[in-house]
């Protein structure tokens, strides 16, 4: 099974020179940090393309199960409506700020789904028990940082 790592690989293979310099390789995050990190970390920034193609975005609580995020929402919602027309959903979860911070980006196709079909562990790390709809972010693009001064806070 491939894990975010493997993930964040493919996509630096496949990432423009700029992107590989803004994020270069001893500033990613392993995949035991990037476990850690999530864990820590309870809202994310998520966004989706509305119909007519203007951004939309919106705060969040998530959940991440192996390379699956997996977002609380209800029927009804702008990212109902916008996930329907353009099924693509991206995530930013940061924390800290200039020279210590971590950034993790995710992103990748997405679709509504009943409570019944999300993992109870997600539900309750999600803190989504009230949700009636559910966003299922599948990982296709990764980008992480961390700041040497953030990377000892992960790892301390």
């Amino acid at each position: 099974m491939e894990n975010l790592t493997e993930i964040q690989e493919r996509t630096f293979a496949r990432a423009t020179a700029t992107t590989k310099g803004s994020y270069p390789p001893e500033d990613r995050l392993t995949e035991d940090e990037l476990r850690a990190f999530l864990r820590r970390r309870a809202f994310a920034v998520v966004t989706s393309t509305r119909p007519d193609g203007r951004p939309h975005a919106a705060i969040s609580s998530f959940a991440c199960a192996g390379t699956t995020f997996w977002l609380p929402t209800a029927v009804g919602t702008v990212r109902e409506r916008n996930i329907a027309a353009q099924p693509w959903v991206s995530l930013v979860i940061t924390d800290g700020d200039r020279g210590e911070h971590v950034s993790v980006i995710a992103e990748g196709p997405a679709e509504m789904v009943s409570a019944a079909e999300v993992p109870p562990e997600a539900r309750a790390d999600a803190a989504g028990q009230w949700a009636t709809r559910w966003i299922r972010l599948r990982t296709q693009r990764l980008l992480t940082y961390a700041s040497g001064r953030a990377r000892a806070r992960l790892n301390g």
